[in-house]
C-alpha cells in the first residue's frame, strides 16, 4: 500500500505540480515526493468530505507518550480553539502498559484526561480495538513497536505507528517485512517533516535543484535505548523532507553539546543535521546552486498539522511520507551511531 507515482506532473487532488526524486527498494521503485507541498495536501483547509462522512472511530496502542493525550484532545477536548480543531476522529479506546519511558503515577494522570473525554483505557488489547476503524500506535519506547504493530498489522484496518520507526534497524526491516505481506495501509513518522515552512521554503527556490541541506532539532534523553533514534528523529525527518531519499554514507561528531552528523546523498549532495541537547526548537535551510532559504517551525501547531495528515490518510489519501523513506530515517540514525563508535564514515543501509 505504500506506493507512489513515478514521474512528475500534477496532482490530481490537489492541482499542486510535484516532483519526484527516484529510490529503489527490495518491494517497490518508488518514487519519493521531496517537494511535495505536504501543508496543501494535508491542512492547508480541512478536508470538505469530512463534514459529509461519519466519524472514524479510532484506537490508541500505548499512554507512555504525551502524543497519548494532545492528539486526542485534537479531536476530543471541548475547548480546543476552532483553528485547532481536526474534525473526523473519535477516539474510543486506549490501551495502557507501563514501559521504562513512564511510570504508574503519570499514566494514571494520563488516563484520567482520556477519561475525562469520554475515552475508555484498558489493559486489555482486544478490548481496545475493539470496533475501530482505525489504528494510532503512539509507544514512546522504541522497543515495543514491532511486537504491537504484528498484533495489530493482522486486523486490517489503516495504521499510524508514530516516530521512531523502532528502536532498531532489524525491528525496522521486520515491519515493513508485515506491511508488504499483510498489504496493509501504514504510515510512520514524526510531526516535524510536516511543517508547512519546509515546502515554503522549498518552493522559493524557484525549481532549482536542491544541493544542500541543514536541519536542526531537539536531542532529548531517552530513559531506555538511544536517545539519537529516539529524539534524534525529528531533525534526521526534517533533511529527508528536504533532501527526499538517496543517503549513501553519514559522519558523526558528539562534541558534548550536540551529535553532528554528515550525511552523502548520490549526485553529489550533501546534508548536515545538528541534534542539540536542551534546546527546543527546530528549523534548517535549503540551498541550490544560486539560492538559499531558511525555515523555522512553529512548535505550537505541530500536533495539529500531523492528527490532520493522519486523519486524511485514514480517509483515504495517499501516505503523506512513504515507509521506505521512513526506514531510510532510521538507517540513517544507526548508521550514525555506527560513526560515533567507529570514528569513521559508516555507510547506509539500504532495504
Amino acid at each position: 500500500m505504500y506506493k507512489a507515482t513515478e514521474g512528475v506532473g500534477e496532482c490530481p487532488r490537489t492541482g499542486v505540480y510535484l516532483t519526484g526524486i527516484p529510490c529503489t527498494s527490495v518491494y517497490h521503485k518508488i518514487v519519493y515526493i521531496a517537494q511535495m507541498p505536504i501543508a496543501a495536501s494535508c491542512f492547508s483547509k480541512q478536508s470538505e468530505r469530512t463534514n459529509l462522512m461519519q466519524n472514524l472511530k479510532v484506537a490508541v496502542i500505548g499512554l507512555d507518550t504525551s502524543h497519548s493525550v494532545e492528539l486526542p484532545r485534537l479531536c476530543m477536548a471541548p475547548d480546543v480553539p476552532a483553528d485547532k480543531k481536526v474534525d473526523g476522529l473519535t477516539v474510543t479506546a486506549c490501551l495502557r502498559f507501563e514501559t521504562p519511558f513512564q511510570n504508574k503515577e503519570g499514566l494514571d494522570k494520563r488516563q484520567a484526561q482520556l477519561e475525562a473525554w469520554g475515552i475508555k483505557v484498558t489493559e486489555c488489547f482486544d478490548e481496545a480495538v475493539a470496533d475501530c476503524d482505525a489504528i494510532m500506535i503512539e509507544i514512546n519506547d522504541p522497543a515495543p513497536h514491532l511486537p504491537y504493530f504484528e498484533k495489530v498489522v493482522k486486523l486490517g484496518k489503516p495504521i499510524f505507528l508514530d516516530k521512531p520507526l523502532a528502536g532498531s534497524l532489524e525491528d525496522g526491516r521486520k515491519i515493513l517485512e508485515l506491511t508488504q505481506k499483510y498489504n496493509a495501509k501504514v504510515f510512520s513518522c514524526s510531526s516535524l517533516p510536516l511543517t508547512p515552512t519546509i515546502p515554503v521554503a522549498i518552493d522559493k527556490l524557484g525549481g532549482e535543484a536542491i544541493l544542500q541541506g541543514h536541519t536542526f532539532g531537539a536531542l532529548g534523553t531517552a530513559p531506555a535505548g538511544e536517545s539519537l533514534i529516539w529524539y534524534g528523529v525529528h531533525s534526521f525527518e526534517m533533511l529527508q523532507r528536504l533532501m527526499g531519499c538517496g543517503a549513501e554514507k553519514v559522519f558523526a561528531v558528539d562534541d558534548g553539546v550536540s551529535v553532528v552528523t554528515n550525511v552523502v546523498y548520490d549526485g553529489e549532495r550533501r546534508g548536515l543535521i545538528e541534534s542539540i541537547r536542551g534546546m527546543w526548537s527546530y528549523g534548517g535551510r535549503v540551498q541550490s546552486q544560486t539560492k538559499t532559504e531558511f525555515f523555522h517551525v512553529d512548535n505550537s501547531r505541530l500536533y495539529f498539522y500531523l492528527l490532520t495528515c493522519i486523519r486524511d490518510f485514514f480517509r483515504g489519501d495517499p501516505a503523506p511520507i512513504a515507509m521506505e523513506q521512513t526506514f531510510e530515517g532510521l538507517a540513517m540514525m544507526c548508521a550514525a551511531l555506527e560513526s560515533l563508535k567507529t570514528g569513521t564514515w559508516a555507510k547506509v543501509e539500504k532495504l
